[in-house]
């Protein structure tokens, strides 16, 4: 039996509804295991758009983040300032950079990862006007980049392929496709 994958999405107030709870949904329906974890006192998190969600944990209870097997930041302003400046989400990342673990960033998050200084010369996509921000990094303008185990994306309505990526690089190509034909993307994909 393989064991089941464990994330983590954090959560900050003034982050992107939709980047996060697309993450969490679509990484649940495939049996990956997400804690839902608010950077602040409390578990309540409120979204860049009022809507209000509840955490499964606080950062506080996070012992050792290498215990999962990926992390990832939703954007949303000014939420992804909020993780990027969180000491101890910094720590977070490098640690689990340096375990090769799965680290997933999507829209303004990525300045999470150049806070860290783990962009140099990877490839890097973010919200548009973001580069100047992600100096040293190798820029792209996709949808959707990977290199190695981080994986970066630019913003809510990208948010479906982003999760489905970090489907793929946490269990597999076959897992990402199954889910991808049980909520229509194929037929949205042709759509445009």
């Amino acid at each position: 039996v393989v064991a089941m994958k464990r994330v983590i999405v954090y959560l900050a107030n003034g982050f992107e509804e939709v980047e996060a709870l697309t993450v969490v949904d679509y990484l649940r329906r495939v049996d990956i295991h997400v804690d839902m974890v608010s950077i602040h006192e409390e578990k309540m998190v409120e979204g860049s758009h009022n809507i209000t969600v509840t955490a499964d944990k606080v950062l506080s209870e996070i012992k050792d983040v290498t215990e999962y097997d990926g992390i990832v930041f939703p954007g949303g302003m000014p939420g992804a300032t909020n993780l990027r400046d969180n000491p101890r989400v910094i720590e977070h990342v490098q640690l689990m950079n340096q375990k090769k673990k799965v680290i997933g960033a999507i829209c303004a998050a990525p300045i999470v990862l150049g806070q860290a200084n783990i962009i140099e010369n990877r490839k890097i996509t973010s919200y548009p006007g973001f580069q100047e921000v992600l100096k040293g990094s190798d820029y792209q303008e996709k949808v959707v980049c990977v290199d190695e185990h981080i994986v970066t994306s630019r913003g809510p309505a990208t948010a479906v392929v982003f999760a489905l990526k970090l489907i793929e690089v946490l269990i597999g190509k076959e897992e990402s496709q199954k889910l991808a034909d049980s909520i229509l993307f194929f037929m949205v994909a042709k759509e445009f």
